[in-house]
């Protein structure tokens, strides 16, 4: 159950130092888009979503079991968060999530992260594919530059939404996000160790800041992000509170658990390592 990045730390240089440098850049400048979409998909405030990624981000990757795997804000969440924001307010999330972590750290205790190898092949198939398609969908709004008002979290709710709002289309939003994948796509097929995500996000966002296209940013949606970490605060906790929110709390534990051990398991098949199951849980749970 020992973090990983001890054994890691071993044998480490420059050399694993500079990929590792150019790995997270790349990995935040992924996360920072996603996971403000993730909170407003999620009813949240779009800035929870950027420390969640930060917090939880540095958290897992300092105790978790992989090399190689990303902890923050993820699609499969945002019916599970919004269901809870809606029924018992921002405040019970909180709460909900500190039962959710207690609960992960004892499973992680009992090495209740064994048992992921005994899931079926089909169930990582279909999970990895699952997760792809529900966080395209979150996409797909901003992605075509539709004017959708407030979008349900549910994946079937949510496509007649976008489907009722295909007249507001905006084609610079289009142009602008298909150059970006293009750009993606091809930087990665030619240059396969080059940070192609870096790159295409730099000039596309640069092209719109120098054209003034008519294209939403960050800023002119939600207006200027934190730039510093709230202090910690706790919500009123109460026994009436707690009874009402352990359903939630077991549904979040379990989603965290098998969400991280499943994507764990994929990222172990592309690059040949083996990560540490139940140090996994209990990152999580921390």
């Amino acid at each position: 159950m020992r973090p990983i990045i001890l054994s890691t730390l071993h044998g480490y240089g420059r050399a694993d130092l500079a990929r590792d440098v150019v790995a997270g850049v790349t990995v935040a400048m992924v996360a920072l888009p996603l996971s403000l979409a993730i909170a407003i998909a999620s009813g949240a405030p779009p800035a929870t979503g950027l420390v969640t990624a930060i917090i939880g981000g540095f958290m897992i990757s300092l105790l978790g079991g992989s090399k190689v795997q990303i902890g923050g804000p993820t699609g499969a969440f945002i019916v599970v968060v919004f269901s809870v924001i809606a029924i018992h307010g921002y405040d019970g999330l909180v709460i909900a999530t500190l039962m959710a972590g207690l609960i992960l750290l004892a499973a992680g205790w009992l090495r209740v992260g064994s048992l992921i190898e005994y899931i079926p092949e089909a169930v990582i198939n279909g999970f990895t594919i699952g997760i792809a398609i529900i966080i395209a969908t979150s996409q797909l709004g901003d992605f075509l530059g539709l004017d959708t008002g407030k979008v349900p979290a549910d994946f079937l709710e949510k496509i007649p939404v976008l489907w009722a709002a295909r007249d507001t289309l905006s084609v610079p939003s289009v142009v602008v996000a298909l150059a970006t994948l293009v750009l993606i796509v091809a930087l990665r097929r030619a240059f396969p160790r080059f940070p192609g995500l870096i790159v295409a996000v730099g000039l596309t966002s640069a092209a719109v800041a120098l054209t003034d296209a008519p294209v939403d940013t960050i800023a002119s949606r939600f207006g200027a992000l934190p730039d510093r970490l709230p202090m910690p605060a706790l919500p009123d906790i109460s026994l009436d509170r707690i009874v009402a929110l352990i359903p939630s709390a077991l549904l979040i534990a379990f989603l965290a658990g098998v969400e991280s051990l499943l994507s764990a398991m994929v990222a172990d098949r592309m690059t040949g390592e083996r990560h540490r199951p139940n140090a996994e849980v209990l990152a999580q749970g921390w």
